[in-house]
């Protein structure tokens, strides 16, 4: 009887283990998902800074600009 009841005891913990390891995945993906269109939506922003950051000379200005 204990060797069924030990059985059972595993096989529930593995169903739960499988179960929030989905759940971490889910979690990862919506993460990323989430990262990516934060990125994706600043990219126009970095692009005018770089811009701006060219005309101004970038490193050779500190001559120009003190």
């Amino acid at each position: 009887m204990k060797i069924g009841k030990a059985a059972r005891t595993v096989a529930k913990t593995e169903r739960t283990l499988w179960t929030g390891r989905r759940v971490l995945v889910a979690q990862a993906a919506v993460l990323a998902g989430l990262t990516l269109l934060l990125v994706v939506s600043e990219v126009p922003g970095i692009i005018r800074e770089i811009k701006i950051y060219r005309m101004t000379g970038g490193r050779r200005a500190v001559r120009r600009y003190p």
